[in-house]
């Protein structure tokens, strides 16, 4: 779901106005391609080369991790975080009818024991349902199986087709989430709607990674498909570069963020998108109406400090649309960015505090 795809630690505090940041001086690199710095040219001069770095594929994400050369245990360390996101991913993945979420899906008016990783993200996404008031809401699986998302497709590959719409948009909102648990015995009663975790899974695992790295490294970079969580002030001590992905598919960010000890995340229409029945669609289902929601935005961005919290705000901003968002994410108290159908650039008095470059 996240779309700010560019990450990197800033070298020495100079930055750029007008059209471009210039050709290395936003030091932001795309994600999918974070695996050495010398790759990168001049760069690498910029940057710490004795940085460890790591990346494995999870959540349908490439995960890229950077840590301090004195971090404790790196290969260690390493292993643990692709444990705690596959230990999430194995259960509260919605392509497989013998994870724990499906297995309650399954049944979802009767107690089902689910275990720890997907206890707590039940329990986190209703948390999240109530602090969003209702915006957040999980209980869409019924509308993306409805728009063909019954698989993991292939995004950065061919365009995906599936057929039209099997059933009627099912809003969810008018009838309240009523979830039950017992967490003593890890189970949970649904209620009558199937849910899908994939809008808070991703930051929760970076969540659950981040914790043991600030346990163990001076400083990191853990980024997932786009959403990030760091820790310190980088390898130079002022800070990270976090570019936010132009929507429209330009190589250039249309913002850079700096943060520290700060988390990022991005909900946009660009990547998981497909056509239905000859129509275009994407993955961010408006619950008030069980539809792809279209209501002037492309892409909204989070900074605060939790990944899983800025997952869940991006989310629900997202759905309010480009005449609201500015009202919800104030009320909120959310640092917000957003971009518009017609490419406007936009955000919150308090997100101007963490942007350091902006294209437009």
């Amino acid at each position: 779901a996240g779309a700010s795809d560019y990450s990197g630690s800033r070298g020495s505090p100079t930055h750029h106005s007008g059209t471009g940041p210039g050709p290395v001086d936003y030091r932001c690199i795309r994600s999918s391609q974070v695996t050495s710095v010398s790759s990168f040219g001049p760069l690498s001069d910029q940057l710490s080369v004795r940085d460890i770095e790591a990346t494995f594929t999870s959540m349908a994400s490439h995960v890229n991790l950077r840590m301090s050369p004195e971090t404790a245990t790196p290969t260690q360390l390493t292993a643990d975080v692709e444990q705690v996101f596959g230990a999430i991913a194995e259960s509260c993945t919605r392509f497989d009818s013998t994870s724990a979420l499906m297995r309650a899906n399954a049944n979802p008016l009767q107690w089902q024991h689910v275990g720890e990783p997907c206890f707590t993200a039940i329990v986190a996404a209703y948390d999240a349902y109530q602090d969003t008031g209702g915006r957040f809401d999980p209980r869409i699986l019924r509308a993306l199986r409805a728009l063909g998302y019954d698989r993991s497709f292939a995004f950065d590959a061919a365009p995906t087709e599936t057929p039209a719409a099997t059933a009627d948009p099912l809003p969810t909102s008018a009838l309240l989430w009523e979830p039950r648990f017992d967490p003593e015995l890890l189970m949970v009663q649904l209620g009558p709607d199937p849910i899908d975790l994939g809008g808070i899974g991703k930051g929760l695992a970076l969540r659950n990674a981040a914790d043991l790295l600030r346990a163990a490294s001076p400083y990191f970079l853990l980024e997932a498909g786009g959403d990030c969580v760091v820790g310190g002030a980088g390898p130079l001590g002022d800070g990270w570069a976090i570019g936010v992905e132009d929507p429209s598919g330009g190589a250039v960010p249309v913002a850079v963020l700096t943060m520290t000890d700060q988390a990022c995340a991005t909900t946009s229409t660009r990547i998981r998108n497909w056509r239905a029945g000859g129509k275009q669609v994407h993955h961010i289902i408006d619950p008030r109406t069980g539809e792809p929601s279209d209501r002037g935005l492309v892409a909204v961005t989070v900074v605060g400090p939790d990944p899983a919290t800025a997952e869940v705000w991006s989310k629900s901003l997202f759905l309010s649309g480009r005449d609201e968002i500015a009202d919800a994410a104030n009320a909120a108290g959310q640092h917000t960015l957003w971009i518009t159908e017609d490419g406007m650039l936009e955000m919150t008095e308090s997100m101007t505090a963490h942007v350091t470059w902006r294209a437009r």
